[in-house]
């Protein structure tokens, strides 16, 4: 297959979640508010930790990028399902395809070593108390999220070259509500095992070693917590780690049931609600988990929106 057939396929056709117009007005809403949600409550948090010094720790610094970066992972998705509702216009360019995955690429990265690295943080307060501060400098604290970065856009930048040099020259409809890498490899009609040789060893290895980053960490936590004298501050600790352990297996249960999994175990509907799990709920989920269940994060937005209340007046 040459070269030249690239260019046959200039845009794609995103399906979407549904074809039946009254469940299509449902799930529009649906995304709407979520997609809000998102923006509303992890910009909130980015501004209440920005405005409040007693927020200015290692740990709220990490939260406030992860802020960050959900609010830029559910970006990537939901605008451009709910234009193409709008618009009644499915399209999307080869070049915004290609644009939209290398983005979905950067941020879900991004998420994995956010996780681990607050994960070390935590494991670091509750296991070695007395050396957090000396171990979890600010420059430590900078050089684990700029590393991040570089790691997150190296390896994007590698799958979405990947996926450039493959001929698209067949069908161009994509059963989907963005540009999943596992879909388009499908509806290419070039050799693809390069590519899912990467999916499975450089973006596997990067997936699963702060994943086992962080089971470690949790694992080793809840020794800690087991050993703690008071059984009321045991389990309040152990609470508190599990609820962020219920996020972390709601995000790589569902990255892992698509992407490495044999392909002929994979039925469209059960991927697209993996996809919508760590693409659109688990970015919402995470300002209520990580955040408002913190006494001093409830502090801060309540000061945050007792300023902005008191400016209107």
């Amino acid at each position: 297959m040459g070269s030249t057939n690239q260019s046959i396929v200039s845009e794609f056709l995103l399906l979407g979640l549904s074809r039946q117009p009254q469940q299509q007005q449902l799930l529009f809403l649906l995304f709407l508010i979520m997609y809000l949600a998102t923006v509303l409550g992890n910009l909130l948090i980015i501004l209440a930790i920005s405005t409040d010094s007693r927020l200015h720790t290692p740990m709220y610094f990490f939260l406030s990028n992860l802020s960050f970066v959900d609010v830029c992972f559910s970006s990537t998705t939901v605008p451009k399902l709910l234009a193409n509702h709008i618009l009644r216009n499915q399209a999307i360019s080869f070049s915004g395809c290609l644009t939209q995955l290398y983005f979905l690429c950067v941020f879900v990265d991004m998420d994995n070593f956010l996780l681990a690295v607050m994960a070390y943080d935590r494991f670091v307060a509750i296991c070695h108390p007395l050396h957090y501060t000396t171990k979890m400098t600010h420059q430590l604290c900078v050089l684990l999220v700029v590393w991040s970065w570089v790691v997150a856009i190296l390896n994007a930048l590698l799958h979405t070259l990947l996926m450039a040099g493959l001929s698209f020259c067949g069908d161009n409809v994509i059963n989907h509500f963005f540009c999943e890498v596992t879909t388009l490899l499908k509806l290419s009609c070039s050799d693809t095992h390069l590519n899912e040789l990467m999916i499975l060893t450089v973006a596997g290895l990067i997936m699963l070693a702060p994943f086992v980053c962080i089971l470690v960490s949790y694992i080793l936590i809840a020794c800690a917590v087991l050993r703690v004298s008071s059984t009321g501050g045991g389990w309040k600790a152990f609470s508190t780690c599990g609820s962020h352990l219920a996020v972390v297996c709601l995000f790589y249960g569902t990255i892992i049931s698509l992407y490495f999994n044999p392909s002929s175990s994979h039925s469209v509907g059960r991927d697209m609600a993996a996809a919508m799990m760590y693409t659109v709920v688990t970015p919402m989920l995470n300002p209520f988990i990580y955040s408002l269940r913190n006494r001093d994060m409830k502090g801060a937005l309540r000061k945050v929106l007792t300023m902005k209340f008191l400016s209107k007046q």
